[in-house]
């Protein structure tokens, strides 16, 4: 924040948000003043703000997960989006613009492995100064290793580590990571995770101002607080994912598009009528469940990526709200925003815009979020040098190839860590980070799903509705983890911030 004084009786204020949404900004404008801060809870304090919570943020939230944009779950609080400054002045008046962007023109030459390798160790190394101890999260991932080795190959002591591993062993990567660990001698520390479903009521709520139903927050409050215990400032490698297309969404994504333009208009249709009559098969084996791609197949390329993303889609989250906030919602649908974003590159390649999509959206109101609100909750500083603005600018956008080939994504970056890293490291499948909600569901947290569905008012929901899918998940017939996880976290918002009114 920067205050202007030049002129006493008009003072003004400035205030900005970094580049890539590295950390919150919460707002708001009242006849008292500007209130602002990185934690909505803070503002809340001021008493100038209602608790209560925009008929348009809970449709964002059970559509996606998480709310996202300038709207904020409370009603007069925004946030300032990633990249944008706000103007305010004592007249009260408030404008807001954007100050900077991912490319959108055109796409960059390909990059050379040397390249790539020197701006990694560029950006680690900017990030190595500290007067605290200074380690690393490291799991079997390419970003993580990638970031550990240029702190090895910078630092003069042996590298701290921290590395959680899981019970279940879908979810383990602690060999992988003693694979790096041992090769660069560093101080490794393990704790295998028994993740505590009761953290999302009891701990998580408060700390998360908004609600989020992201599976993965309980294992990273978890590793936020393990590391505590060795370390104040951490570098992580969140934004390897985003910045060359890592995610398996974005594989799939290339090939539906390759096959929408390769079959035509007759095709795409066909698709469409297919998708809308195949059953979903949530219980069958992946090969079978292909109600989604047909559907995809046949849609819009913006529409097929938002589905791959949202947890929900807009109609079916009609079918579980109470009629009467249906009809305030009208024809409102979050997918316009998605959208717009989507169509906003000038570029005609479908993986950017779906990266794109990506950077505004789900890494700064979901991933950087999660990791923010884990880490402050433990008192760490977390650091992201993959997220450096100068590093996205020059790799984001890549031609597709140089990023997707074959089945896999990150293929420049892989190739370039050819001599760095293990060929398990690189050429492994990544595990999840999550926790395994279904069987909570149907086991420690039964109880707790049903009294969210009684406690949660009457006019949000239709409570028969949510009876029932909760029954059909119990009894194994149908796959509703997400949606009732959506659930628990709301409730529990709902209640340690004192939301009980959707704004009328």
């Amino acid at each position: 924040a920067v205050i202007d004084l030049r002129e006493p009786k008009d003072p003004r204020l400035l205030l900005g948000r970094d580049r890539l949404g590295i950390k919150p900004l919460y707002y708001g404008a009242t006849d008292k003043g500007l209130y602002f801060g990185s934690e909505a809870k803070a503002l809340l304090e001021s008493g100038e703000f209602q608790r209560e919570l925009p008929p348009e943020g809970l449709m964002d939230y059970l559509v996606q997960g998480y709310l996202t944009g300038e709207r904020s779950a409370f009603s007069g609080m925004r946030r300032l989006e990633p990249g944008h400054v706000l103007h305010w002045s004592a007249q009260g008046d408030v404008r807001t613009r954007r100050y900077w962007d991912l490319p959108l023109d055109e796409l960059r030459e390909p990059a050379p492995n040397e390249e790539v390798l020197d701006w990694v160790d560029r950006v680690v190394r900017d990030r190595l100064v500290a007067e605290v101890p200074l380690g690393a999260f490291l799991s079997g991932g390419i970003d993580s290793n990638a970031v550990v080795d240029s702190m090895a190959r910078t630092l003069e002591t042996p590298p701290i580590i921290c590395t959680v591993g899981f019970q279940e062993k879908s979810h383990d990567e602690v060999d992988l990571a003693k694979i790096t660990a041992t090769r660069l001698k560093a101080i490794h520390h393990i704790e295998t995770l028994d993740p505590d479903p009761r953290l999302a009521v009891d701990v998580l709520p408060w700390f998360f101002d908004e609600p989020m139903a992201d599976t993965s927050t309980v294992p990273t409050y978890l590793v936020s607080q393990m590391a505590r215990r060795h370390m104040t400032v951490v570098l992580s490698g969140d934004g390897g994912d985003e910045t060359f297309a890592g995610y398996r969404r974005y594989v799939h994504d290339l090939a539906e598009n390759r096959l929408r333009t390769a079959v035509g208009a007759p095709g795409r249709a066909l698709a469409r009528g297919l998708g809308s009559i195949y059953p979903k098969l949530d219980w069958a084996p992946r090969f079978l469940r292909a109600k989604t791609f047909l559907s995809n197949v046949g849609s819009d390329p913006a529409l097929a990526f938002w589905r791959s993303v949202s947890p929900m889609t807009r109609e079916q989250v009609v079918q579980v709200l109470n009629p009467d906030v249906v009809a305030h919602l009208g024809d409102y649908d979050p997918f316009d925003a998605f959208e717009e974003l989507y169509r906003k590159p000038k570029v005609d390649c479908p993986l950017y815009r779906a990266q794109y999509g990506d950077f505004h959206t789900n890494l700064p109101d979901k991933i950087l979020c999660k990791v923010d609100r884990a880490s402050m909750a433990n008192s760490i500083e977390v650091r992201v040098p993959l997220l450096d603005h100068r590093f996205v600018e020059r790799f984001v956008n890549l031609p597709a190839g140089e990023k997707v080939r074959g089945a896999r994504g990150k293929h420049r970056l892989r190739e370039s860590l050819r001599n760095r890293l293990h060929p398990d490291i690189l050429d492994g499948r990544k595990k999840g980070f999550d926790t395994p909600i279904g069987a909570w569901i149907r086991g420690p947290l039964r109880e707790v799903t049903r009294d969210a569905i009684e406690a949660l008012p009457a006019d949000w929901f239709r409570r028969d509705v949510l009876r029932k899918r909760f029954q059909e998940h119990c009894g194994g017939g149908r796959d509703y983890s997400q949606f009732l996880w959506s659930l628990i976290v709301l409730e529990h918002w709902r209640r340690r911030h004192g939301v009980e009114r959707l704004v009328s």
